[in-house]
C-alpha cells in the first residue's frame, strides 16, 4: 500500500509492530537512513529474497528507497510471499522530512 510522506510517518509513529526497510544500496544508506531502518538492498537479488526470508510476516513494514519505485517492488515481492502489511514510502527517501540518522560504521 502507498501511502504519503505524512502518512506513513504518523502511521509508524503509532505502530508498535513496525519495521522499517531501507531497499537502497549500501552507498545510498551510507548517506543517511531514517532511524531504526534495517538494510536490504533489493539489487541484491537472491540475497534479498533470502534476507526477506528471514523476518517475521506478522509485523508491519514501512519500506523505502530513494524515490519510491525499488520500494514499491519490494513490497509487492513481500505480498507475493506473504507479507500481511507492506507500506510504500511515496517519493523516498529523497523527499523524506523527518529524522534521518547516519548508520554506524562496521
Amino acid at each position: 500500500m502507498d501511502l504519503s510522506q505524512n502518512d506513513w510517518a504518523a502511521q509508524l509513529e503509532n505502530d508498535s509492530n513496525a519495521v522499517i526497510l531501507d531497499v537502497r544500496t549500501e552507498d545510498e544508506w551510507s548517506e543517511g537512513i531514517i532511524p531504526g531502518a534495517l538494510m536490504n538492498d533489493i539489487y541484491k537479488g537472491q540475497a534479498f529474497i533470502y534476507k526477506l526470508d528471514e523476518l517475521d510476516k506478522n509485523k508491519n513494514y514501512y519500506v523505502y528507497c530513494k524515490a519510491g519505485g525499488r520500494s514499491a517492488q519490494a513490497c509487492n515481492i513481500m505480498n507475493q510471499m506473504g507479507f500481511k502489511n507492506t507500506y510504500n514510502l511515496v517519493g523516498g527517501f529523497m523527499n523524506w522530512e523527518g529524522d534521518v540518522s547516519v548508520p554506524n560504521e562496521d
